[in-house]
């Protein structure tokens, strides 16, 4: 299949594999690579640039396929060296960069000089819009289903996608409750080139993560994530467990009087033990909806063959079959 989307990225398969914490190591990307879509390494997972420099080695070894970094900016006291990040990644030869978080304007000149191609995570249209504006190459259009930080307008991807694809001129792919081949013919129905998987690829045997993971989401439904921190317009989509509970109940009791060091037990340091360990019930964990859609732990060849063939058959059978008849 092609698509914008691939042609910008040189890849097979309209698919990528977001970046998410502990989660998004060499093993995961150069699998989603070597299977003809689009892996991508968390950055700010690995504590410095040298140890990035390092996990992009790593994934260089496993794949001569595309794949990317993802740089997420985030509003912290203590700021991430990202020049350093940023200068280990082109050192690297990496050529794609999945920026979140807060606007990328800043670090744009430096990507941009290196012949990066960036593709920003959005959950809005006006902020596609300002990554289109600023010389981002792509979106990826975040629907409030996403599991992680939805954004605070709460618009779903069947109108949050159509609205995207009339203002942008720049591809976009579509994030946020995106699972199987059904979820990609819909996305490129709604105008998008493509679609981000998060959720989806922690359920695969070779996410690097442990086996309590992988099964929780294959146990959960659609209606087992919540949404926290809204208090704080960090509003976050996690999927439901004790710690997660307790939260809540805190975010109840507190009211508008809620601050993060209310919260910080049960969102602080919590990914090496979730993610690591497979203490599921450490604290609050991002998960999508998607959870509802997923059933099995294939490989990332197998699922993303399988929504490859899929995706095929309900085009050429299904849909034009409706045509004909």
């Amino acid at each position: 299949m092609k698509t914008r989307i691939t042609e910008l990225f040189g890849i097979e398969h309209p698919i990528i594999q977001g970046g998410m914490h502990y989660v998004g190591f060499a093993e995961l990307a150069a699998a989603v690579s070597n299977a003809g879509g689009l892996g991508i390494i968390t950055g700010l997972t690995q504590k410095t640039p040298q140890d990035l420099a390092k996990e992009i080695a790593r994934c260089h070894a496993m794949t001569d396929k595309p794949f990317g970094v993802n740089l997420t900016f985030l509003p912290i006291v203590t700021t991430p060296d990202y020049p350093g990040y940023i200068a280990a990644i082109v050192d690297g030869g990496v050529k794609i960069v999945e920026t979140a978080g807060r606007n990328p304007q800043e670090y744009m000149p430096l990507l941009k000089k290196a012949g990066i191609k960036v593709i920003h995570k959005c959950t809005s249209v006006r902020h596609s819009l300002k990554a289109e504006a600023i010389g981002c190459d792509a979106v990826s259009v975040d629907g409030f289903e996403c599991g992680g930080h939805p954004g605070e307008d709460d618009i779903p991807n069947m109108i949050l996608l159509p609205r995207a694809a009339d203002e942008l001129k720049i591809p976009f792919v579509a994030s946020g409750g995106m699972a199987d081949a059904r979820s990609l013919v819909a996305a490129l129905a709604m105008g998008a080139d493509g679609m981000n998987m998060g959720t989806r690829f922690i359920a695969t045997k070779e996410a690097p993560v442990h086996d309590n993971v992988k099964q929780a989401i294959v146990a959960a439904s659609e209606l087992d994530t919540r949404l926290v921190m809204r208090g704080l317009r960090n509003t976050e989509r996690v999927l439901n467990n004790s710690a997660v509970e307790r939260l809540l109940e805190k975010e109840k009791a507190l009211g508008d009087k809620l601050t993060f060091a209310d919260v910080i037990a049960e969102v602080a340091g919590v990914y090496p033990k979730v993610m690591s360990e497979g203490l599921v019930d450490a604290g609050a964990w991002s998960c999508g909806m998607v959870a509802g859609l997923i059933h099995d732990i294939p490989t990332c060849k197998e699922l993303i063959d399988r929504i490859m063939r899929d995706a095929e058959t309900l085009i050429r059978k299904r849909l034009e079959g409706m045509l004909a008849g």
